[in-house]
Parts: structure tokens; C-alpha cells; sequence
């Protein structure tokens, strides 16, 4: 199997080679040593399960890992993720999202709690050691932040340590007030390896030559970037009156311009914080040449809409993908190999790179 490497001294480092995006069997890998050791974002509490006794039926990634999970509030508020595999034979159990006191597999009667445990069953009298642990439901690390909740199958890491993070710079915002606004999802198929989209997002190289609009909002010259282990950031600062950020005094940015804060979260995950609210960008691989993009979005303030870093998003994201299609039509040349790093515009690809050949 091919091993990935990346220098760590930026000014040496070459990118992944265009192999990564090419091969099948490296995309197969990239499931199992990536997707199914991260976290991924599955919705807010308020509109999964709203009240105690809710359960939510879903997949741990669409078209991707079809892993069956299930999301439930049981009836001490307590939020909990379960697998929604019966572990008699195997039957799905919740099918639809709703209220239940119980889970019940319709196959042969067996039921469940909502903390997981195992209930009952019909016709298991003469059973012997039986019920055992492994009767009970897989549970799931799950992590609330501000209503978002977060699962993972296996996880490598503590996805506090992501959660701190955004909360030294984002959490003065009301962000218990932002209410999903339907109306502005939408999902974006793109012909593109997943990994281009994500090397994309995470610089602002691009900026001046892809999004005129956005160029004229942010300050190229002082956009910037931080890296942490599993995250980074990238700040973009406004040079006019654009809408930005009431910064409170003892922020790390106080004094400072901010139209948005750019997190992304490995391997997948975009935050985008605007003076309006939330936009979220869950990229889902589909296939090695196929990628699923769901922009969500989520409003505290509706007079701030439409103006600053956070308007025309579904410009900029056209944009975005004629350029990534085009990388990745170019990546499939028998005559590109790699590319070198920018240093001072390019550190959140290198960061990501990196993780990228650790994980797999």
C-alpha cells in the first residue's frame, strides 16, 4: 500500500501526490482510517430530537458509511446516540423520527430503553446467560456544543479539544439563538475528489483571483490563518464598513475588524461565522470522483443578511466549483505528480496534508 509524506517545514514540504486522488484503493483507506476515526456533525438538538422521549433515526455519513445510528432525548433530557441495529438479527429499529417511550424492533418484539439497555423479548425463557452485554445497543461518543451535536464511530481524539478552540473566539455570540432557516440550505453535487474542495476552503490564495465580490469585502493583505491539531482558522478582516463582528473588550481580535471566522475541522467541516450567523459546509464524499456539499444555515440577527463576508455565498461557491472541477480533471494527467506549498498563504492545505498522511 502506498504511504503518504509530508514535510513539516513548510518551506520544503511537497503536496500529496496526485495518487491520493486517483486511486481507488487510497480512497477505501481514507474511509476507514479517517472518516470512521473523526467526528462528524449530524444536526442541532432542536430540530432532531426538540422534546424528551424523541428519537431520530439517520446514517452515519449518506452514500458514504451507511452506518445506522439513532439520536435519542430521553426522558431526563439527556441526549444520547445509539446504533439502530436490533442485536438479535439485525433488523433496523426506528425507521421514522418521532416520540417513543420504548424502542421496538417490529422483526420479533424485541425492545429496548432509551438509555440503550436491553428491555425485553418474547419467546427467550429458556435462553441461557441471556440477557448478556452485548445485548444492549452500541452507544456512540457524542459531543453537544451550543445545540450541535457531534458523533463518531471510533474516535482517535476528544473533540473537546476542537470545541475549546472555537469557543475562545466565537463564544461571546448569542449561539443558543441561531435558528436553522430551511429556506437557505442547500446541497451542491460537485465532479470532484473530496480532499479539492477541502484544499480549496482552507486558503485564501485564491481570493483575488476566483471571488471578485469577496476580494472587495475582505482584506487580502491581513487575512489570516492559525492551525491547531485538528482545526484551523482562518480570519477574515474587513478594510471598509462592511458588516463586522461587536467584539467585546478581552477578545483576542478586540480593536480589530473581523467579517468572518472561518473554522474547518478535520477531515470535513466548515463553520462559517458572519455577524448574521452560521453556515455550516459538511463535504461528503460520494465516490473518488463525486462530492456531496450541504451548506446549512443558521440566523441570529436577519438585518445583517446579505451584506459582508456572508453574502452571495451561493456565488462563491459556484465559483469554487469550476475551480476544483477543473484541479480535478488536471490531477488525473499522467504528467502532474505534486505542487509545492506557498508558505506565507498556503499553511492551512500543508496542515491539512499532514493529517491527511498521519491518518492513513
Amino acid at each position: 500500500m502506498s504511504k503518504f509524506y509530508i514535510n513539516q517545514d513548510i518551506t520544503k514540504a511537497e503536496s500529496l501526490p496526485a495518487e491520493f486522488y486517483r486511486d481507488e484503493t487510497v480512497f477505501n483507506r481514507i474511509k476507514e482510517n479517517i472518516f470512521e476515526k473523526t467526528w462528524q456533525w449530524v444536526g442541532d438538538s432542536n430540530t432532531l430530537v426538540p422534546l424528551s422521549n424523541h428519537v431520530h433515526p439517520f446514517t452515519y455519513i449518506e452514500n458514504f458509511i451507511m452506518e445506522p445510528m439513532v439520536m435519542i432525548r430521553n426522558n431526563l433530557d439527556q441526549i444520547h446516540c445509539f446504533s439502530n441495529v436490533c442485536t438479535h438479527r439485525g433488523n433496523l429499529i426506528a425507521h421514522n423520527p418521532g416520540k417513543n417511550r420504548i424502542l421496538k424492533c417490529m422483526y420479533h418484539g424485541r425492545q429496548f430503553n432509551l438509555d440503550g439497555s436491553f428491555k425485553s423479548m418474547p419467546e427467550f425463557e429458556e435462553a441461557l446467560n441471556f440477557p448478556r452485554p452485548c445485548d444492549h445497543l452500541k452507544q456512540f461518543s457524542l459531543r453537544d456544543w451550543a445545540t450541535h451535536l457531534f458523533v463518531a464511530l471510533d474516535p482517535l481524539y476528544d473533540f473537546s479539544e476542537v470545541i475549546n478552540k472555537m469557543q475562545e473566539r466565537v463564544g461571546f455570540l448569542p449561539l443558543n439563538e441561531n435558528k436553522l432557516d430551511v429556506s437557505r440550505n442547500k446541497d451542491y453535487l460537485i465532479n470532484c475528489h473530496w480532499a479539492i474542495y477541502c484544499d480549496n476552503y482552507l486558503e485564501g490564495f485564491h481570493i483575488p483571483f476566483v471571488h471578485d465580490d469577496l476580494n472587495k469585502v475582505l482584506d487580502y493583505g491581513t487575512y489570516k490563518t492559525e492551525l491547531y491539531e485538528h482545526l484551523n482558522l482562518q480570519i477574515g478582516y474587513s478594510e471598509g464598513a462592511e458588516e463586522v463582528f461587536d467584539l467585546p473588550k478581552g477578545h483576542p481580535d478586540y480593536g480589530k475588524n473581523v467579517a468572518a471566522y472561518y473554522y474547518w475541522i478535520f477531515p470535513n467541516m466548515m463553520f462559517n461565522f458572519y455577524p448574521w450567523g452560521l453556515s455550516i459546509n459538511v463535504v461528503k464524499p460520494i465516490n473518488k470522483d463525486k462530492t456531496k456539499v450541504s451548506f446549512i444555515t443558521y440566523v441570529y440577527d436577519e438585518s445583517k443578511l446579505d451584506s459582508g463576508a456572508g453574502a452571495l455565498l451561493d456565488k462563491v461557491e459556484r465559483e469554487d466549483e469550476f475551480v476544483v472541477e477543473g484541479v480535478h480533471l488536471g490531477l488525473q494527467s499522467k504528467f502532474y505528480e505534486r505542487g509545492r506549498f506557498s508558505p506565507t498563504r498556503e499553511k492551512g492545505v500543508h496542515h491539512f496534508h499532514s493529517l491527511l498522511a498521519k491518518y492513513l
